[in-house]
């Protein structure tokens, strides 16, 4: 037989090539394949935002010189002088909160802008505070750039200070100039806030808002844009900090839009057939008010949790606001309260009770017994794109299984489930049991959901995760069996 570049092999080493070319071939499609994603999926951008789960607002203005939640518009800039201000102390509380990215109020309602903007004399250049070469939004990326932390920038639409406000061409001329200071001057810009708020006796005004995202994305293509409708990053339809207790990623932008009435249920729980995935963030503050004021205190450890529990535990990124007083700090009584946070977080979940199971077995398993979508990938440390897969033929429920290797069982009183959302959100509805009893259920999942159980400390030796509805194959990507000492339903 001759081959193509003039030699000759005996017939009986080719026939031996083919069989062996033949061979590895068939163990080639003996691996199985991932399984298909289910759209829509979420971005690099959205998943690396998803996975921050807790980041940190910071109110400051003129407001936390007057005392005012809403400014007027009409405050003098002479009132505002932080005389102590240190961003370095913000990002330090920041990072010891173990925050990753903050969020300032570059301009609120009332229009004062913390930056010298070349737009407007409503700023701090009008500012006794560093003689009026003061800059907040430049020193909190400076600070922010040396302990590693992402910065992102709230500028208000609503401006009750500028003249042009009302005039729609004007106004929002005056809108993009500003965002173009901010997305050109400061480097990178993790998440752009657009505040839907406007009071009910406010100029009517229309705000090119298609324009204006398009245009943050032309500068800055990485970024996350917020908003009640999106497109990145959807508000969660209250300031409670609380999630619905179904929560999808995936909703209808259609449905939405920034200021419209009558949506907030459906922000506050999407929709499992969403076009779009614009995951829900929850913003809170630490203090009953946004700014700061000097009668208020931080809310209670136990509130600040609950408030974990149903944002982050129902598929959320917290936004909580920590707002700097009027000397540019953040308070000793805020800081000690964030420190105390961080500790009961760290506390609950630094030990995963599941992996000391000796034993983890499922329903089925996809590709079978020693592919690479075992149970055993539930307890790695990849809570993203490694998973157990069941079989895509398996009908009816898929469920994992927990055994304990020992006499006392397990003690634990929380159970975190995690969905593979690199592939999309999938599980409409699920529950748990402990020894053949079910001590809780509910509805989705996404990349995390908690369960803090009603009933408080259970002991067992096995706990069964029961998927009952879902979209398509459910991808469980880890799984915890926690205990929180902190909890006492």
């Amino acid at each position: 037989m001759a081959l193509p570049w003039g030699c000759r092999w005996p017939l009986t080493t080719l026939v031996l090539f083919h069989l062996l070319i033949k061979s590895a071939i068939s163990r080639l499609e003996q691996v199985p394949t991932p399984p298909l994603p289910i759209l829509p999926l979420p971005s690099f951008s959205q998943l690396k935002w998803q996975q921050r789960e807790v980041i940190m607002f910071l109110h400051f203005g003129v407001n936390t010189f007057t005392g005012s939640e809403w400014g007027t518009g009409h405050e003098n800039p002479a009132i505002f002088n932080p005389v102590a201000l240190n961003a370095y102390q913000w990002v330090d509380t920041a990072v010891e909160a173990g925050v990753s990215l903050v969020i300032l109020t570059a301009k609120h309602h009332d229009g004062f802008c913390l930056w010298p903007s070349k737009y407007t004399d409503h700023s701090v250049v009008q500012s006794p505070w560093k003689n009026g070469h003061g800059d907040v939004v430049q020193e909190l990326v400076e600070a922010a750039k040396t302990r590693g932390v992402d910065v992102g920038l709230y500028l208000s639409p609503w401006d009750r200070h500028d003249r042009r406000y009302g005039y729609d061409l004007a106004y929002n001329e005056y809108y993009l100039a500003q965002l173009q200071e901010l997305l050109k001057e400061y480097g990178s810009v993790r998440e752009i806030w657009f505040d839907g708020a406007k009071g009910p006796n406010a100029v009517n005004m229309s705000y090119y808002f298609t324009e204006w995202f398009d245009m943050v994305k032309e500068f800055q293509s990485s970024i996350n844009i917020f908003s009640d409708a999106g497109p990145d990053v959807r508000w969660v339809g209250n300031e409670k900090g609380f999630a619905g207790n179904t929560c999808w990623s995936t909703i209808n932008r259609s449905k939405l839009a920034i200021g419209k009435a009558g949506i907030v249920d459906y922000l506050n729980s999407g929709e499992p057939k969403g076009r779009d995935w614009l995951p829900a963030e929850c913003d809170v503050s630490i203090r009953r008010g946004w700014f700061w004021h000097k009668s208020e205190s931080p809310k209670k450890l136990s509130m600040l949790l609950e408030i974990y529990y149903n944002s982050v535990g129902r598929n959320c990124v917290l936004l909580l606001n920590v707002p700097p007083n009027t000397t540019g700090l953040i308070s000793q009584q805020d800081v000690k309260r964030l420190k105390e946070f961080r500790n009961a977080i760290d506390t609950i979940f630094s030990t995963n009770l599941a992996e000391n199971c000796f034993l983890i077995k499922a329903s089925s398993q996809r590709g079978g017994k020693g592919s690479s979508f075992g149970p055993e990938n539930v307890i790695d440390n990849d809570h993203l794109w490694t998973y157990w897969s069941p079989r895509d033929d398996a009908k009816g429920d898929h469920w994992i299984e927990f055994r304990s290797g020992t006499d006392g069982g397990l003690r634990f009183n929380v159970v975190r489930i995690q969905e593979a959302i690199g592939l999309g959100q999938r599980i409409k509805r699920h529950e748990i049991y402990v020894d053949g009893i079910r001590v809780a259920s509910g509805t989705t999942v996404g990349y995390k959901r908690l369960h803090r159980l009603d009933g408080g400390v259970v002991h067992g030796q096995i706990v069964r995760i029961r998927i009952r509805e879902y979209k398509a194959v459910p991808l469980i990507s880890s799984v915890g069996l926690h205990f929180d000492p902190y909890w006492n339903p």
